[in-house]
């Protein structure tokens, strides 16, 4: 036991030492470290930044004071995709919905998915996510945000390709609800 406690205590206090063999050592740990960091920091920058984006249509879409058009709605697509870094692939739901009292269950008035990137929501299909929206008064509208971004890390060091999802239920501010131009409201 004397034996162990003096060559630890020699090793403690020993001064000599080559920089470069501590280098070859410490240096590519240090790379990985700040690799990861790198990585980590820039998926959530990507989904702050999405989130961001998805709330800026929302409530852009919700200050509507008319009806939206199948135009303004491929407009909407650009500025997401505008906001959104150039490399990432991203698709958008919007869905006018309301609370039907008579059928107890939320309604769909029109779904459009700008370029067909994502499938129209039905009545049958809100069904799905009915738990993800909030209650509603009876007769109260809703619009539905959809968006999906994909990310790829610029190294891989823990983090794989993924897809950012946001829903988003906002209320219209000034209408009781967004129709579109093509569609009976």
């Amino acid at each position: 036991m004397r034996w162990l406690i003096q060559t630890l205590r020699r090793f403690r206090s020993e001064d000599r030492g080559s920089v470069v063999a501590e280098a070859v050592i410490a240096l590519p740990l240090m790379i990985w470290a700040y690799m990861g960091l790198y990585v980590y920091w820039d998926a959530f920058r990507a989904v702050n930044l999405a989130q961001k984006a998805s709330y800026t249509i929302a409530d852009y879409i919700s200050r509507e004071r008319g009806t939206l058009s199948n135009t303004e709605i491929a407009g909407l697509a650009k500025v997401f995709q505008y906001m959104m870094d150039t490399d990432q692939t991203t698709k958008m739901r919007i869905t006018s919905i309301y609370w039907n009292p008579q059928t107890n269950r939320f309604e769909v008035y029109w779904s459009r998915s700008p370029g067909a990137t994502m499938t129209p929501l039905t009545t049958t299909t809100l069904q799905a996510v009915r738990d993800r929206i909030p209650l509603m008064s009876d007769g109260d509208s809703a619009i539905l945000l959809e968006t999906e971004t994909s990310y790829s890390p610029g190294f891989q060091v823990g983090i794989e390709d993924q897809v950012f999802k946001n829903f988003i239920v906002t209320r219209p501010r000034f209408l009781t609800r967004i129709c579109l131009t093509d569609v009976a409201c």
